[in-house]
């Protein structure tokens, strides 16, 4: 085991910024508003199972289907770049799926909001850098803090405000729109030298 703090801290903001629990907060309230109640527990514990089952199993599907990580992790790249964007500019790039207050929790709540294309792409790119151990504990410090802004979102929204959010959101838009920058130029590299 090759527990790394510097891989832990990067991986956990890496995943933060993916994740935008504090950019979904808005959607968590309207979410809200329409069911009555989410199940802060289901939803962390089930975006946390996805997510660690596709840190392990996520290569092995891609060798399957004949895809190696670098490939993987350019095309992920893409994912971000667009994401990003939507934080940085204000727009929605995807149709939003219709639901169910049955299934509110796990989808779109856990599925595709929490653990959705843009964090399963970051997993294995980050695979593809860090240690396998110290995503998994990122993983596991974006779950409890994903319950906590689950358990808590009205009160942070009364905190922060819409401007608030808003400001945080495109800050982190940023963010990931460097690690977009990054993840492509290190993984195009790769994809020439093999």
């Amino acid at each position: 085991m090759d527990i790394n703090f510097k891989e832990i801290v990067t991986a956990t903001m890496i995943l933060f910024a993916v994740i935008d629990i504090i950019g979904s907060i808005p959607v968590i309230i309207d979410l809200r508003v329409k069911f009555g109640h989410i199940h802060s527990e289901k939803a962390s514990i089930v975006a946390c199972f996805i997510m660690v089952a596709f840190l392990f199993l996520g290569t092995s599907i891609l060798s399957l289907i004949g895809i190696d990580v670098n490939s993987f992790a350019v095309a992920g790249s893409f994912i971000l770049f667009f994401l990003a964007l939507e934080m940085i500019l204000g727009i929605s790039l995807y149709k939003e799926e219709e639901t169910n207050a049955k299934t509110a929790s796990v989808f779109p709540l856990a599925f595709p909001l929490l653990a959705g294309p843009g964090s399963l792409t970051t997993l294995l790119s980050l695979r593809a850098e860090f240690s396998t151990i110290n995503i998994v504990i990122a993983i596991i410090i974006n779950t409890i803090f994903l319950y906590l802004v689950l358990k808590t979102s009205v009160q942070i929204e009364k905190i922060i405000g819409k401007n608030g959010i808003n400001i945080i959101r495109k800050v982190f838009g940023v963010v990931l729109l460097a690690i977009a920058v990054k993840l492509f130029t290190s993984n195009i590299q790769g994809l020439f030298h093999n």
